[in-house]
């Protein structure tokens, strides 16, 4: 039997605050099979990025479970973690590193050796045409240029899972269209 990729069950997300209880996301079931994309289309407030970021161990969720990979993200948060690549509006990426040094940083925390790390970063920097920036400081870089780098962080291990919140913000088309191929 094929694990789904993704498996959210009844998933709920509440925010309190001092003006009361705001219900982000209220019973969320879907499942995505390996290898399919799958959306999450709304307007502004709908609780797609709360989804995202519950699904990637960011939040937790107030009700309901889910399972990236085949693990728990509220009991095996660690494994779901290992198996995803996670983009957000916000890169997490640390301005004094370039590029290059970015990937290594990444590639280590996920268990990559060097070798891996070297021969993934060559590929993934021709994918994005990353390579002529490879050596440059992050901090220097255009909001496209981050956005790529972002991306690039997120799929240096390879995981099965891609979790994408808005991945081609910033992008230029050419960039655009390789993210999506």
């Amino acid at each position: 039997m094929n694990v789904a990729s993704l498996l959210a069950t009844d998933l709920g997300k509440a925010f309190s605050s001092s003006a009361g209880t705001v219900l982000a996301v209220d019973g969320l079931s879907f499942s995505v099979a390996p290898g399919e994309i799958f959306g999450l289309l709304g307007p502004n407030g709908a609780g797609k990025t709360t989804t995202l970021r519950m699904l990637a161990t960011i939040l937790s969720p107030t009700t309901g479970t889910a399972e990236v990979a085949g693990f728990d993200i509220r009991a095996q948060p660690a494994q779901v973690r290992e198996h995803i690549g996670f983009v957000a509006a916000e890169t997490g990426l640390y301005d004094r590193f370039t590029a290059r040094e970015t990937l290594r940083f990444f590639g280590r925390i996920t268990g990559l050796g060097d070798a891996d790390i070297d021969r993934r970063t060559r590929h993934i920097f021709d994918l994005l045409a990353l390579t002529e920036i490879a050596d440059r400081r992050v901090g220097t870089f255009s909001t496209g240029e981050k956005q790529k780098l972002s991306l690039a962080r997120s799929i240096v291990h390879d995981p099965p899972v891609l979790i994408l919140d808005e991945p081609t913000f910033g992008l230029d088309v050419m960039a655009a269209r390789a993210v999506t191929e």
